[in-house]
């Protein structure tokens, strides 16, 4: 049996991303702008809930010639059991900020 994965508020706010489109195949991209985490925060989140099968991952070929292939995830039953049970524990929806200093003078 796979151990949860150390909730932080970055992994609440992919989780979050995911349940919005649960059943939906997303690419990193998507998670990313939705999040505004930036990539060395997010893959390793989404490489941990996925070596906990909270996510599944496949390679989706570009149709357009010479773009490379994306890394697809999506929740499995257990990451949507989650995902929801996170959702739940929340007060209010995680909104993440780009940076601490652009609050405003």
């Amino acid at each position: 049996m796979s151990a949860s994965p150390r909730i932080s508020a970055q992994t609440r706010a992919v989780l979050q991303a995911f349940l919005s489109e649960a059943a939906e195949w997303c690419y990193g991209y998507q998670i990313s702008r939705q999040t505004n985490l930036k990539s060395g925060t997010l893959y390793p989140i989404l490489m941990r809930l996925a070596d906990a099968r909270f996510l599944q991952t496949r390679w989706e070929e570009s149709p357009e010639v010479g773009r490379p292939a994306r890394h697809m995830y999506r929740l499995t039953a257990s990451g949507l059991a989650l995902a929801r049970q996170e959702a739940g524990s929340m007060q209010k929806p995680v909104t993440l900020r780009a940076s601490v200093g652009e609050a405003g003078s």
